[in-house]
């Protein structure tokens, strides 16, 4: 473990959230998600709860400008509970949040640099973030 770095974010999902550039993608997702067939790079989270792994990974990842969460939609007009909480874990506005059908997302997540698995059993607990630009460190 490391100073000022959450726990949940470890060796392998510390170097691939570190080797993304801007815009690439990471989808954080539940544990039904089907992440090997998608994507390029997994790594398994043993946490219940997407939101949390979701918000690890915000402490370490800006966002890029835009649209840059996508969710799941699970055709209901409000978002479920699980969605609303990845919205508030990613430090968003709901209105900057994009809504794909299943299919869409899915399709979106095959081009992510990175599936973050967790154990999630609440469906549409799923959310992919695209990364923003490092700002350059502030020196005194």
């Amino acid at each position: 473990m490391l100073c000022g770095i959450d726990p949940l974010l470890r060796g392998e999902l510390l170097h691939l959230l570190d080797d993304m550039g801007h815009s690439d993608t990471v989808v954080v997702a539940d544990g039904n998600f089907p992440a090997h067939r998608v994507a390029r790079h997994v790594v398994d989270v043993c946490c219940d709860s997407a939101p949390r792994v979701l918000e690890a990974i915000r402490t370490v990842l800006p966002l890029d400008t835009g649209r840059s969460v996508r969710l799941m939609s699970a055709g209901t007009e409000h978002l479920l509970d699980v969605q609303a909480e990845l919205v508030a874990a990613a430090r968003c506005d709901e209105d900057t949040v994009e809504l794909l059908a299943r299919q869409a997302f899915y399709e979106a997540a095959a081009q992510a640099y990175l599936v973050v698995r967790t154990n999630e059993t609440r469906p549409y607990g799923n959310a992919l973030l695209a990364k923003g630009v490092v700002p350059a460190p502030v020196t005194a």
